[in-house]
């Protein structure tokens, strides 16, 4: 990862941040996407270059405005010159029971999940082919085994799933894609799953009988990016086990 520049959307907290602070601490220079979190990311970019200064940039950006999109790959190539991978981590995820979906619901979770990874890697394309670069897909295991009342969430996952693999196959020999699909890794920070029930209901059906750490999702991407030049157009399941059971 040394000399290394990677682009991770949604870099401010929770799995974004520990994504972006394993592959910093492998060599790599990062550009910090984020939405609203502007206090998390710069306290993140600060961490971050008290270690290596000048190590790490930050980007605000709605990824719904598709024109914002280019400026995210140009602050990549103005800070490091080069831009090596791309992480699409940043997720919208809420509930959205059949009878009571929106457009603006459906805008939101299929323009963050799925709209904008396609034209986010289509704005990077000619840099990663220039670097022979990778992207790195966020997905979910709810890609293959929906969950209920998540249509619209399941949905896009599931295109996000396919549109990893479309990638690979447009993209090659010179970039290659892979997905990685967690589990149970943090709580969502709203729902069913504060209850306690819930929560113990998902452990006992997870083969390790525990949650994931954000940094189980962080190491495998670290190895998608810098270990595995043979692999592409594959999703990994980063579950405990938890799929075998849906």
């Amino acid at each position: 990862m040394q000399g290394k520049t990677v682009i991770v959307t949604g870099a401010a907290r929770r799995v974004g941040a520990a994504i972006a602070r394993r592959l910093h601490g492998a060599g790599a220079n990062l550009v910090l996407h984020y939405r609203a979190s502007a206090e998390a990311a710069r306290a993140l970019q600060a961490e971050l270059c008290r270690s290596r200064p000048g190590s790490a940039a930050l980007v605000a950006a709605d990824l719904l405005d598709l024109d914002a999109l280019p400026g995210i790959v140009e602050t990549a190539l103005s800070a490091f010159g080069r831009l090596d991978a791309l992480v699409n981590n940043a997720s919208s995820f809420y509930a959205t029971p059949v009878g009571e979906i929106g457009e603006r619901a459906w805008d939101d979770l299929i323009g963050s999940n799925l709209k904008a990874p396609l034209f986010l890697a289509q704005a990077a394309r000619a840099a990663l082919t220039q670097a022979r670069g990778c992207i790195v897909n966020i997905i979910d295991i709810h890609a293959e085994r929906p969950l209920k009342n998540y249509a619209v969430y399941t949905a896009a996952k599931g295109g996000l799933a396919s549109l990893t693999r479309a990638l690979a196959l447009d993209l090659s020999p010179q970039v290659r894609v892979n997905g990685v699909a967690p589990g149970a890794i943090l709580w969502p920070e709203s729902g069913e799953w504060q209850h306690a029930a819930e929560r113990e209901n998902i452990i006992r059906k997870t083969l390790l009988q525990r949650v994931g750490e954000p940094d189980d999702i962080a190491k495998t991407v670290q190895f998608l990016i810098a270990d595995a030049p043979y692999i592409t157009g594959q999703i990994i399941n980063v579950d405990g086990g938890r799929s075998i059971y849906l």
